[in-house]
């Protein structure tokens, strides 16, 4: 019987693979993510500076609309495999005609429906706990005490930064992992076709990932960032053209 869930079997050590080459092997380092992990402390120490700190404000907004949209898939993602489930039969009836489509065993389909929930419900499990992880960010970025203008941030407002910044590298984090769990679970599906090509379809989502964090041109456009400003001279406001 255990050969009929082989293709399970591979999804999951594909998945822990993934989930160990981007979040605790050497190599991790490297990834887009933990690129950005800094520049998310850096955007904090920047607000620690600065007296006015609506703009901050306005992008910590910016990232909790965009973690409860994707809860909200999660969530329809369970909805939709409950549905599955209470509605098998006339689903396997509908797609029994459908070639490379194995409908022969009902209790398979309940278990790999079964597994499609869990994985929606660990998401949504990690973008709630991401969206409260954010709420405590902005508390910390109020927290954190006032500049007056033209003045340097005291050690205090610096300490608060970094508070807050450390809990926002959580918070991303903690939606990455989310964000992983949808994007492979679109893998899992393939099971429809068999467990060759669940294994195949994880495999493929793996690798459009791992695309993603070490060699995107997303990263590639941090690194060309950070080059292009070696030996670049800040103009000054009174060199503007304007004058002002």
């Amino acid at each position: 019987m255990l050969d009929n869930y082989y293709g399970v079997i591979g999804f999951m050590l594909i998945a822990a693979g993934f989930s160990w080459l981007v979040d605790h092997s050497p190599l991790a380092r490297h990834t887009l993510s933990r690129r950005m992990d800094v520049h998310r402390k850096q955007w904090m120490m920047y607000m620690a500076a600065r007296s006015v700190r609506i703009m901050d404000s306005q992008i910590i907004a910016g990232l909790q609309n965009g973690i409860a949209f994707f809860a909200s898939t999660a969530l329809l993602g369970i909805g939709a495999a409950f549905t599955l489930i209470t509605a098998l039969a006339p689903v396997m009836a509908a797609v029994s005609d459908v070639p490379f489509l194995d409908t022969s065993s009902r209790i398979q389909w309940e278990v790999m429906t079964l597994g499609l929930l869990v994985i929606y419900a660990y998401a949504f499990f990690k973008f709630g706990w991401a969206y409260r992880l954010v709420n405590y960010s902005a508390m910390l970025l109020g927290a954190t005490p006032d500049v007056a203008r033209d003045n340097d941030a005291s050690a205090e407002a610096l300490r608060g930064a970094y508070r807050a910044g450390a809990m926002n590298i959580v918070a991303g984090r903690q939606f990455n992992r989310g964000l992983r769990a949808l994007f492979l679970s679109i893998g899992y599906l393939a099971w429809i076709a068999g467990p060759m090509a669940q294994i195949a379809g994880t495999l493929l989502v793996a690798g459009l990932l791992v695309s993603r964090q070490f060699f995107s041109p997303a990263l590639a456009a941090l690194a060309e960032g950070e080059d292009a400003m070696d030996g670049v001279e800040i103009p000054k406001p009174d060199d503007r053209p304007d004058g002002n």
